[in-house]
């Protein structure tokens, strides 16, 4: 089955994430279309969905829209059972259900205090009354489902209910809040997924910087696994003659360890050039 994935801004959308990992965590192919943050409203732009408003939607071969992320995740699962987005165990697939509800419906206030900005860390937030309570919330959901569970992931292998929380895990992460032992590690379990490092490498090069997105704290290094040394260059001798992404002819360079690489257009190269090792087909050229 076939489908278009209509989606936002990689590094402040946090549903688009969602939508993303669903497919690609998943292995499930989808066509991708962007609509731009930076434009008329996200409704405007989908008006050749309608009724669909907001991303992520999907179009499925059959011509079903979907657009709520909740009922696109569930609604996929079904279409595609082989991909396992759910556990097969029923009290496990229960539980990451309760977890994926809670999140689409809940914490709010976390929400809108700490807006999913992947390009900047802060280091002098501070939550408040009604964030800490998300918070506090979250760790007590975390920890039940991951020793429920045995971890590594809140219903033991990554799920849908893991794709809803990795938004999260991005602002725990980029604004500094504290969390139990066992949480930060599940945050940072999310930080060092090549999924979700592929997804913020897109967000650093592609898009506008959106400046309602900002935040006046202090800002610190990103606190995942720090990405490869790289940088673009106009000029060498790339020592692959097709793109590792595309197959395509190399038409733009990068160097890393002293070594040239290339690529078919400016896109494939950034993304690498932000983040080297979270891209597989890049690091089997290494």
């Amino acid at each position: 089955m076939s489908y278009k994935l209509i989606l936002g801004d990689y590094a402040y959308s946090s549903w688009s994430l969602r939508g993303w990992l669903l497919f690609h965590r998943f292995g499930i192919p989808a066509k991708m279309e962007f609509v731009d943050f930076n434009s008329i409203g996200v409704a405007e732009q989908l008006k050749k969905y309608s009724p669909a408003r907001t991303v992520p939607t999907a179009i499925c071969e059959d011509g079903a829209i979907l657009w709520d992320s909740l009922a696109l995740a569930e609604e996929i699962a079904e279409r595609e059972p082989q991909a396992g987005l759910w556990p097969e165990q029923p009290a496990l697939r229960g539980l990451g259900r309760s977890l994926a509800s809670e999140m689409h419906s809940g914490f709010s206030s976390l929400r809108n205090e700490c807006p999913m900005n992947l390009r900047v860390a802060y280091s002098s937030f501070v939550p408040s009354e009604s964030t800490q309570a998300d918070v506090e919330r979250l760790d007590e959901v975390w920890s039940y489902a991951l020793e429920k569970s045995g971890g590594p992931w809140l219903c033991g292998r990554y799920s849908i209910a893991d794709v809803f929380y990795a938004p999260v895990a991005g602002r725990i992460a980029g604004y500094g809040i504290g969390m139990s032992d066992t949480s930060q590690d599940y945050v940072a379990r999310h930080l060092a997924d090549p999924a979700f490092r592929r997804w913020r490498a897109m967000g650093m090069v592609r898009g506008d910087t959106l400046p309602w997105y900002a935040r006046d704290y202090d800002t610190r290094p990103w606190p995942g696994p720090a990405a490869k040394a790289a940088m673009a260059v106009d000029e060498g001798r790339a020592e692959n003659e097709t793109c590792p992404y595309s197959g395509g002819s190399v038409n733009h360079l990068m160097e890393m360890d002293g070594r040239i690489f290339g690529f078919c257009n400016a896109f494939c190269r950034d993304k690498t050039v932000a983040d080297p090792e979270a891209w597989p087909d890049f690091m089997k050229l290494v």
